[in-house]
């Protein structure tokens, strides 16, 4: 028997004796099987597909909004308060919003905040949740208890309610400073999913039987329980990108988030909401966009898990 792999023996068959088989790569072909069945579904999933393309602008829409306005909120007479409040037109399709600049161009420039804060955040809380859970699941002992109350303690603080006492120490809010708090508070929620999943990992027979045969903890870690523990760490992931693009709206509408002259959709929907039956077309926009943002990543979030999620297969 190798080091690495666990043989079985097929059933004589005409007389012959069993042939031994290396049973430890048919967990490969199973988690490679799985894969591409879960990444075949996903292409079928009409609400991947749809969520999808609108993520695609979104993200276009991020990373080059010069592509789509020829304007920049960011150059003197922009603004021009006679055009205050004024209605959509052939020129101006959302119309202008309380100080008089263009909303379209404005909606356009601030999907890039929006989409740095729920990234970056997303990023962090998986790089903490995961290392920390790792940690936790494979260590135990009092380590596993100390981090456990640990996370406790930040799941009973509601995320807005946190979000405002930290940010409330900062002199002026930016995407990093947002991103920074809503992830101290968010990976929590991780680090508890990644723990479960890493004790439920541990004890299978395939890591133990990668024990027996000598391997390292580190290669049992990285090798065996890591890949089979990320799946539903992907799933939530996933879905809380919305959640936290629709938590920096709220944090800025709350004039505690991004601050001016940045430019927020939270920012946008604050300055108009005492205007709302004289000028609607102000506060729609800007909320109609931060509305589908968060829907198409939420899509997302339930196509991923339909896919992926060994639950629901």
């Amino acid at each position: 028997m190798s080091e690495n792999t666990i043989e079985k023996s097929i059933p004589a068959k005409d007389g012959m004796p069993g042939e031994p088989v290396p049973a430890a790569e048919e967990k490969p072909a199973r988690a490679a099987s799985l894969l591409k069945d879960g990444w075949t579904d996903l292409r079928r999933n009409p609400m991947f597909i749809v969520s999808g393309v609108i993520i695609l602008l979104l993200l276009a829409l991020a990373v080059a909004p010069g592509v789509f306005t020829a304007r920049s909120p960011f150059v003197d007479g922009f603004c021009q308060l006679e055009h205050s409040l004024d209605r959509p037109s052939s020129g101006h399709l959302f119309g202008y919003d309380l100080q008089g600049c263009d909303i379209y161009t404005r909606t356009v420039w601030g999907t890039r905040n929006s989409i740095i804060v729920g990234v970056v955040t997303t990023l962090l809380t998986s790089l903490v949740g995961c290392v920390l859970g790792m940690i936790a699941g494979l260590r135990g002992g009092w380590l596993d208890n100390v981090l456990s109350r640990v996370t406790e303690v930040f799941f009973a603080l509601p995320l807005i309610v946190g979000a405002l006492l930290i940010m409330s120490m900062f002199n002026t809010g930016n995407v990093w400073t947002v991103s920074l708090v809503l992830a101290i508070l968010g990976w929590p929620q991780v680090f508890r999913i990644m723990r479960g999943e890493v004790i439920a990992n541990k004890h299978n027979d395939y890591v133990m039987a990668a024990k027996a045969l000598g391997a390292d903890s580190k290669r049992i870690a990285f090798r065996h329980i890591l890949p089979n523990a990320l799946a539903p760490v992907i799933v939530i992931t996933t879905m809380n990108l919305g959640v936290y693009i629709a938590a920096e709206a709220a944090l800025s509408y709350l004039g505690i988030g991004i601050q001016s002259p940045n430019i927020s959709w939270g920012l946008m929907i604050s300055d108009v909401q005492d205007r709302f039956l004289t000028a609607p077309h102000a506060l729609l926009f800007p909320a109609g966009a931060l509305s589908l943002t968060v829907l198409a990543f939420i899509m997302l979030g339930d196509a991923v898990r339909d896919a992926f999620d060994p639950k629901l297969r």
